[in-house]
């Protein structure tokens, strides 16, 4: 008689997980072992083929006791590590543990937020932390999302069922999804105000909203996603109000400064805008995905009704039983509120700012080490913590290659930012636990792969 697998719940559940975790650990160590640094060497081709390897047939006859230990030990080996400190290239953060740990309890129950008894506690958790959370950007509810692409959808159609034909207005440094969400929902081409020093001029927003008639919808960015730049969101909400333009923040990179005593500040004015995305798998530490949309007026909300009776029928929404579809336009929905409301009770407030303080400084750590160094030029001082900067002698063709070949080397990742008519390295700091050796571990990495930049040192100085 075939014994059926176990599952990760019921009364069984933790027994036959302990194992399984205790495999599961023991293959990331190894993986990470294996890799021996911030991702692993050889580049594309060679990662697939070690995949291949380790997968052998997706679907075999008879199935693999050793198949969990593989192919996470395969996972763990050919992955881009975000807390290696010299993996640094994107708004990719390494994930606190407890955050990981409430995850792994949401797979275990898989409560779905579609109807409510599918997920009782977890829709009650939600609705209080989610009100909690919009209450911090002035908002009376906010609604989870996958990130920051889903957060500034679902605001382009908000302000498209409040104001029929709306145009949306953005400057050129905007989020990709802004311009590609008025595509998807069939609004005019967006209007581009040009950003020639990374933000939103104000100036040239007055002008754009001075010509343009109809309802518009201007989005602001707080922490654009090549430089962390932050539009001047004071001026920018003053200009949508006297034009009586609706307002949207994407703060996807730079809301979590609002756990910051000391950051915070540079997000005033988030309270003024209609919606505001913000996203904790960055300055938050959560596993993929914690976003989240936070809307000042409720009633904006009541378009994304809908019934299903199988979900929502009329009497039980009656009888008291609360209504889950107009949360989301997703229906099958994981709760990603338990792995968020895990981490604001552990760390608090105080916790959570200290761990935004700390990504920050170290921004600033390293661009000072790059402006004291003779062969490196630095863009800007940051401000979050995302710092770029390029070999001093070096062309465009030489810093992409320079990036590419630590890439397939396995030795760092380094991200790229076109700005000013020029290519740069990237470096986005969200790692709490890098040190400053680290850093210069990183800028020596880079001037080694550079001739150019060896060549701008003063005789007798060699890389760290």
């Amino acid at each position: 008689m075939t014994t059926s697998p176990p599952l990760a719940s019921g009364p069984q559940g933790p027994d036959a997980l302990r194992s399984l975790v205790d495999v599961v650990l023991g293959a990331l160590r190894d993986g990470a072992r294996a890799r021996g640094g911030p991702l692993p060497a050889g580049g594309p081709e060679a990662v697939a083929a070690a995949v291949r390897d380790a997968l052998g047939d997706p679907l075999p006859a008879e199935g693999d006791p050793q198949a969990l230990r593989r192919l996470v030990l395969a996972l763990a080996a050919g992955t881009a590590d975000p807390a290696d400190p010299l993996c640094a290239a994107h708004l990719h953060t390494p994930p606190l543990a407890v955050a990981t740990a409430a995850d792994l309890a949401a797979s275990v129950l898989n409560p779905s937020l579609d109807s409510w008894d599918q997920a009782p506690a977890a829709s009650a958790l939600e609705a209080l932390v989610t009100r909690a959370l919009a209450a911090e950007t002035g908002a009376a509810d906010a609604l989870v999302t996958t990130g920051g692409t889903e957060s500034n959808q679902l605001a382009v159609l908000l302000a498209r069922e409040a104001h029929n034909g709306v145009r949306l207005v953005c400057g050129a440094n905007a989020h990709h999804s802004l311009p590609r969400a008025a595509w998807l929902l069939g609004l005019p081409e967006p209007v581009i105000v040009p950003t020639p020093a990374g933000t939103l001029d104000p100036a040239a927003l007055d002008d754009t909203l001075t010509r343009l008639q109809g309802p518009l919808l201007v989005a602001a960015t707080a922490g654009t996603t090549d430089a962390g730049l932050i539009d001047p969101l004071p001026d920018i909400a003053d200009l949508s109000a006297a034009h009586g333009a609706r307002l949207h923040i994407d703060a996807a990179y730079g809301g979590g400064l609002l756990f910051s005593a000391r950051h915070r500040p540079r997000l005033t004015a988030l309270d003024r805008a209609h919606t505001v995305t913000l996203d904790l798998h960055k300055l938050g530490w959560q596993p993929v995905a914690a976003g989240l949309l936070t809307v000042r007026d409720e009633a904006d909300l009541a378009v994304l009704g809908h019934r299903a009776d199988y979900l929502n029928a009329d009497d039980d929404t009656e009888a008291g039983l609360p209504d889950l579809l107009g949360r989301s336009l997703r229906t099958t929905r994981r709760p990603d509120i338990l792995k968020i409301a895990a981490t604001l009770k552990t760390l608090g407030r105080t916790g959570l700012g200290a761990l935004v303080d700390q990504v920050c400084d170290l921004a600033h750590e390293f661009a000072a080490l790059i402006d004291a160094h003779p062969g490196f030029e630095l863009y800007d001082r940051p401000t979050i913590s995302t710092v770029l900067f390029r070999p001093t002698r070096a062309d465009d063709d030489t810093v992409a290659a320079i990036r590419r070949n630590l890439l397939h080397d396995g030795r760092a990742v380094l991200g790229r930012a076109a700005l000013d008519g020029r290519l740069w390295l990237k470096t986005t700091l969200l790692n709490p636990h890098t040190r400053p050796g680290d850093l210069t571990a990183l800028l020596a990495l880079v001037e080694r792969a550079d001739p150019a930049a060896a060549a701008d040192l003063p005789e007798g100085h060699t890389p760290t």
